[in-house]
Parts: structure tokens; C-alpha cells; sequence
């Protein structure tokens, strides 16, 4: 019997061994796999990281694109507005010229001396020409001048009366305009050959 319990000491002596010597290779085992969870916890949270960063600069782009699509509809609803009411200035100051001559038209119709009315007429013209020159409307000076493809339009030549008539313009059929300093009609002339 005291033999059996030597045998079971000795046994439980190898065991013992055995455990600590499988238990020195768990805990091994464990710092290797809790080392590889932590570099697993540093490389997810790197990657969540550049994933939090990607999303954040996606919502940053998002939000500049939906801004700029906005900013693109205002301006084309503003220029659309602009060009709907680009002339209303213009309109609102020539509505004056268009009371007077209704006026004119009134004072006509009983008029019996024509001296009157043509002084009228000629006093609403001046208003409407004014008014027009404050826009910056202006007339092109054609007649005696050289011709100027700038801003004449040459409907024909006729042999020049004289020789210093000779490329200048001699007639003119319709008036040109500039609006500052830009030609919205060419004058059209009659030019000396």
C-alpha cells in the first residue's frame, strides 16, 4: 500500500509536471493570441479609423456638391429674372414719353392750327431722345464722315459729287445707335464712289 501511494505521488508529480509545463504553453498560447488580438484591435481600429475618415470626407464632398448644385440653380434663376426684367428701368422711363404722347394725340383730334401740335410733338420727341441719351443711347454721326464698317452698313455707292466725298458717306437711309459705347444698329448709308 505504501508502495501504491509512492507510485500515485510519482504520478501525480509527472501530472503535475505535465500541467505546468501545458499550462506555461497555454499561457504562452494566450499572450500570443490576446498580442494578436490586441494588433487585430489596433489594425481594426486603424482601418475603422480610415473608414470614419472616408465616410466623413464623402458626407464633406456630398454636402459641397449638394451647395454648388444650389448655388447653380439661384444663378440661373437670377439670370433668368435679370433678363425678364432687364428693360424695366427703360420702360419705366419712357412711360412719361408715352403719357405725352397720348396727349398729343387727344390735343390732335381737336386741334385747328397745326403750328401748336407740331411744337408739341417736336417738345415729346425731345423728352423721348433725353431720355434715351440718360441710358446711355446714343446716335452714330454718318453723314460727311469716312465710311466705317464699325458702325455703317453701305446699302450703295453713287459717283461722289465731289472729290473729297470720295469714301465718305453721302446719304443716309436710317439712323445707327450705340448703347454705351456698343452698336445695337448699324447706321445704313449711301456711300461716294
Amino acid at each position: 500500500m505504501f508502495n501504491k501511494k509512492k507510485n500515485n505521488d510519482k504520478e501525480e508529480n509527472i501530472m503535475n509536471t505535465e500541467n505546468t509545463s501545458e499550462n506555461t504553453a497555454e499561457n504562452v498560447e494566450n499572450t500570443d493570441a490576446s498580442a494578436n488580438e490586441t494588433e487585430q484591435v489596433a489594425e481594426l481600429s486603424a482601418e475603422e479609423k480610415l473608414q470614419a475618415e472616408v465616410q466623413q470626407l464623402n458626407d464633406k464632398y456630398l454636402r459641397l456638391y449638394a451647395e454648388f448644385d444650389n448655388y447653380k440653380r439661384r444663378t440661373q434663376k437670377e439670370r433668368v429674372e435679370l433678363l425678364q426684367t432687364a428693360g424695366k428701368d427703360v420702360i419705366v422711363s419712357l412711360l412719361p414719353v408715352l403719357d405725352d404722347f397720348d396727349r398729343a394725340l387727344k390735343a390732335m383730334e381737336t386741334a385747328v392750327d397745326v403750328a401748336p401740335v407740331k411744337e408739341g410733338v417736336s417738345l415729346v420727341s425731345n423728352k423721348l431722345k433725353n431720355t434715351l441719351a440718360q441710358k446711355g443711347l446714343k446716335d452714330v454721326e454718318s453723314i460727311n464722315q469716312p465710311f466705317n464698317t464699325d458702325f455703317h452698313e453701305a446699302i450703295t455707292n453713287i459717283p461722289a459729287p465731289t472729290e473729297e466725298l470720295k469714301g465718305k458717306v453721302i446719304d443716309e437711309v436710317e439712323k445707327g445707335y450705340t448703347l454705351n459705347d456698343n452698336v445695337i444698329r448699324f447706321a445704313k448709308v449711301v456711300v461716294g464712289a
